[in-house]
């Protein structure tokens, strides 16, 4: 089969096309024909190395650590399965499917996420992929279409874990940080329907763009972010969900927490902007506000996930598609982040 390896750390030019012997599923696995596959940040830190490790932030490091190289790339993966290995119900064989991608510190459904496919296993840039049939979702049902279907995992799932640990509650004021992202305009979609008030932070030429996905109020996050928070929600913040930890304006959290009702929450699930801040601890303390570090979502979260794509209750939004020889150039894109919605390479 043709897949997109990495052999090292590095720039786009790391990825690369190759022949590979199609995986064969082991006990507990199913393999799944891959027809579309979303790319995440996730792709570019572990392809760059960017993670870090405890100790030792500026080793070079996959997502939770050394990967054993070359590796597939590639989280998010739609597809159909075409074998299963031994002990899986053959039943699954031929079900059209969403993976998730998560490798799980225990078998409970509220495991914590300790390696990520595509970086601690082989992933979806690929013709085939394994997985294990019980992260292995059937989605015969659901109206969003295969690309569609693809974005899910990581993105969406990301969203519903900051969503579940922030306790985001109808009539609640939610604050969205880098809502043009994939992650960000999940969060849009997914707390609108859950009847949350939707403020949300983007530039400039994408603030129509996320009006649209769901939210009631955008700040141009160019424009005096928290002068501008303050005018559309002079009662406060009763959940922020960061996922870029800062922004243009300026440190987001320490300009932000007084912001934040008392007894509110602030979900942080990324570090686009910088991963060292400095905040006052007395709005933490004083107000009874929560810090809350999030990293993907739990099988909980992810079932949950999967129920509402069945329903059709979210739309995902496709910036672009890109065939799977593509990849670099796929990524650089991502990079540039010009696009609203997601990316997807379809092998």
């Amino acid at each position: 089969m043709r897949a997109v390896r990495i052999a090292r750390h590095g720039g786009p030019d790391v990825l690369a096309e190759a022949d590979v012997t199609v995986p064969t599923p082991g006990a507990g696995e199913a393999l799944v024909r891959v027809t579309a596959v979303a790319l995440n940040n996730t792709d570019l830190w572990t392809r760059e190395g960017a993670y870090g490790r405890p100790g030792d932030p500026k080793a070079l490091s996959g997502w939770r650590g050394s990967i054993d190289f070359p590796r597939i790339q590639g989280a998010d993966v739609a597809g159909r399965v075409v074998s299963v290995g031994p002990g899986v119900d053959r039943s699954l064989v031929g079900r059209r499917v969403v993976v998730d991608p998560a490798i799980y510190d225990a078998d409970r459904p509220d495991a914590n996420p300790v390696g990520l496919m595509g970086s601690e296993r082989d992933g979806g840039y690929a013709e085939y992929v394994t997985a294990p049939a019980k992260q292995v979702h059937d989605m015969a049902g659901s109206p969003l279409a295969d690309d569609q279907l693809a974005t899910l995992p990581t993105a969406y799932g990301t969203a519903l874990g900051m969503i579940e640990r922030g306790r985001l509650r109808q009539g609640e004021t939610v604050l969205v940080s880098g809502a043009s992202g994939g992650v960000g305009l999940a969060l849009v979609q997914i707390a609108r329907a859950r009847g949350a008030r939707v403020l949300a932070i983007s530039s400039a030429s994408k603030l129509d763009s996320v009006r649209e996905a769901g939210a009631h109020d955008v700040v141009d996050r160019a424009e005096g972010v928290v002068e501008q928070i303050r005018a559309v929600a002079p009662d406060g913040i009763d959940v922020v969900l960061d996922v870029v930890l800062d922004v243009v304006a300026g440190n987001l959290v320490s300009e932000g927490l007084p912001l934040v009702r008392d007894g509110g929450r602030w979900v942080t699930a990324g570090a686009l902007g910088g991963h060292a801040v400095a905040f006052d601890v007395r709005r933490l303390y004083l107000h009874n506000v929560q810090l809350i570090g999030s990293s993907m979502h739990t099988p909980a979260h992810f079932e949950l996930l999967m129920d509402l794509a069945r329903r059709g209750e979210i739309a995902p939004v496709i910036a672009a598609t890109f065939p799977l020889h593509e990849a670099a150039r796929a990524q650089e894109e991502l990079a540039r982040r010009r696009h609203v919605g997601k990316i997807v390479l379809l092998p």
